[in-house]
């Protein structure tokens, strides 16, 4: 009896302080008080000298496909900057963009959808597309301090995390459930039933409600005619063959259904002929220039959620929810919305980085209390976190707003507006398309 007795003192004090650190890092992720990585790293030191669990648990992040879907992503932005191709994307877009504002702005927003399918990094897509964008307002007269410039940068700033939950590896979020699915219940997500269910709703739909909310919010005109831009220099050899690679890339992405290789691993492979002698188009040295603490940051939540789950602590968060949360079994739209409620609630203490890493473990809790199968618990999610209130919310929003020089004032009012219209207006929609293709009874 001792023995039990101690070993149940031992288990509640591992809860207790999985618990503290949960708090401790969500919240340091959350505030932005220390650097991301140096809380990444902080979890792994507390967590290995606090003995919470073995080394493969904490660790587990490593191991995980969002990792290296997100370290590969990190090369092949890389490449697409450094080739020019990036550039060359770009400047088609600028050409076909209409000369009225709100066509400029559908414009922006659909190519920053678009641009997720080739470049898996929403940071990446950030930092390759602000400056460019930039330049392309200067052209099209939308000079520093008009409304317009404000509109079209949060355009494409929001729009690229938020339309790309549809899109499942282009999205931190999306590949932190997707690990965390496959993690602790073998779940596997595929490329195009993943695209089918959520595209229409997460990108098309939202997409057109964007636009409007930034029409409205940054009123502006953009003149009949514009100065034409610089030319570009003829493509280079290096830029055809990375096109080559990001063709075969999407291809095998888009095709996972047939020959069952993981998006990770396609990506990774990507990632390794771009590097390779006379057939890459980037030296091998070039990986000391990838931003491995995003990778770290990664690491850490997938490590933190397996604490989570192992030391029973999930399980007393997920009774504490499900104490409180309406389900009923047979009640599909209740239960529906209750799951998006608790997605959207746990954007406000972790982010949506952190947010999906929380719901899918306890997902399972969720399923048996609405009745609904369990990978419909997991899809509901991306309805909830695919929308930000706040800017601190998305860390390539944030970005954004600092590369763009756009004011947090303004980025807050768009977020504020965006995120309600699409809770009240996309989350119908996406329980009616749930229901349609017989995800929901």
């Amino acid at each position: 009896m001792g023995a039990i007795a101690a070993g149940a003192a031992a288990s509640q004090a591992t809860v207790f302080l999985t618990g503290g650190l949960l708090v401790l890092c969500m919240g340091l992720w959350a505030t932005g008080l220390i650097a991301e990585v140096v809380t990444a790293l902080m979890f792994f030191a507390l967590a290995m000298l606090l003995k919470l669990a073995s080394p493969q648990t904490i660790f587990s992040g490593f191991a995980s496909q969002a990792f290296w879907l997100v370290t590969s992503g990190m090369v092949v932005g890389l490449a697409i900057n450094r080739t020019g191709l990036g550039q060359r994307l770009a400047r088609a877009l600028a050409d076909q963009l209409p000369n009225s504002y709100p066509g400029f702005v559908a414009g922006l927003i659909a190519f920053s959808f678009l641009l997720a399918f080739v470049m898996p990094s929403n940071l990446g897509r950030i930092a390759l597309m602000v400056p460019v964008l930039l330049a392309i307002c200067d052209a099209y007269g939308l000079t520093p301090g008009r409304p317009g410039r404000t509109g079209a940068i949060l355009a494409f700033g929001v729009a690229t995390p938020i339309l790309s939950a549809a899109l499942l590896p282009a999205n931190v979020p999306n590949l932190v459930m997707a690990g965390t699915a496959e993690t602790l219940y073998g779940l596997h997500l595929t490329y195009l039933p993943y695209l089918w269910l959520h595209a229409p709703v997460l990108a098309v739909l939202k997409g057109a409600i964007l636009t409007v909310c930034v029409v409205l919010l940054f009123r502006d005109r953009i003149g009949s005619e514009r100065p034409p831009m610089e030319p570009l220099p003829p493509i280079s050899a290096d830029e055809r063959r990375l096109a080559v690679i990001l063709a075969i890339m999407l291809g095998l992405w888009v095709t996972d259904g047939i020959h069952h290789i993981p998006p990770a691993w396609v990506g990774l492979a990507a990632a390794v002929v771009v590097m390779l002698p006379k057939v890459g188009v980037l030296p091998g040295d070039a990986f000391s220039q990838i931003q491995l603490k995003t990778c770290f940051y990664i690491a850490a939540i997938f490590g933190l959620t397996a604490i989570v789950n192992e030391s029973g602590l999930g399980r007393e968060i997920g009774r504490a929810l499900l104490a409180v949360a309406p389900f009923e079994v047979g009640a599909s739209a209740k239960n529906f919305a209750t799951l998006v409620a608790i997605s959207v609630g746990f954007l406000f203490a972790t982010t949506t980085n952190g947010a999906p890493a929380l719901y899918t473990a306890l997902a399972q809790d969720f399923s048996q209390a609405s009745g609904l199968d369990l990978m419909s618990v997991v899809m509901i999610q991306v309805v909830g976190y695919a929308n930000v209130f706040l800017p601190y919310q998305a860390p390539p929003i944030v970005m954004t707003m600092d590369l763009g020089r756009v004011s947090l004032a303004d980025t807050t009012r768009l977020t504020l507006v965006f995120g309600t219209a699409t809770l009240l207006i996309a989350a119908p929609c996406a329980f009616l398309w749930f229901r349609l293709l017989g995800r929901l009874p």
